[in-house]
């Protein structure tokens, strides 16, 4: 097969994914994932029920492909947030907010269905890409002398990440923000 055959193709796959990803996501915006079914994807992604068995075999695989997407956006955002910062301390900071504040707002948007989307193993492994990339920053942040050395960075990530995890109980901005500097206080390097 010719070489921009096989991308044109490949392209064609993916705008048809992405569609019904699209599509799925603003059903479950309009009616929480059990609101979500294959006919209504097909029909709003634009293509036929055949079509949408081809590339998804139910409605809990779409919700996980969708899922997955949202996860990695999320992370995709952590990462701009981290670029978009100058100095090891500083861009640990901006990052623990920024997680903060998805968390929160993760909360106030879940309902009791779409607590079955947050488990398996595509969150696992989310889980361990995001411990990872907050450990790096805090092994940065503690090369730079602006966090503690006497603890490992993979036990102060964790750290992080489970206080942090407390705003998804916060519905108030300024709770998450004394939140993150409580959490940022333990980090501190003259504990």
């Amino acid at each position: 097969m010719p070489k921009l055959w096989s991308e044109t193709v490949a392209a064609h796959r993916d705008a048809v994914r992405e569609a019904v990803l699209d599509a799925a996501a603003a059903l479950v915006a309009a009616h929480g994932p059990t609101g979500v079914t294959m006919s209504q994807v097909a029909k709003d992604s634009g293509i036929g029920r055949a079509t949408l068995y081809k590339y998804f075999p139910d409605v809990d695989a779409i919700l996980r492909a969708w899922h997955e997407r949202q996860i990695d956006a999320h992370l995709e955002r952590l990462h701009e947030i981290r670029d978009g910062n100058e100095g090891a301390g500083r861009r640990l900071e901006a990052v623990l907010a920024g997680y903060a504040a998805m968390v929160s707002h993760r909360a106030a948007h879940d309902t009791g269905a779409a607590a079955g989307l947050h488990r398996g193993e595509h969150v696992a492994a989310a889980h361990r890409r995001l411990h990872a990339f907050v450990r790096e920053l805090i092994a940065d942040a503690a090369a730079a002398g602006a966090v503690r050395q006497d603890v490992p960075a993979g036990e102060l990530a964790a750290y992080c990440l489970h206080a942090l995890a407390a705003a998804g109980a916060l519905h108030e901005e300024a709770a998450v923000h004394r939140l993150v500097r409580t959490t940022l206080t333990g980090l501190r390097a003259d504990c």
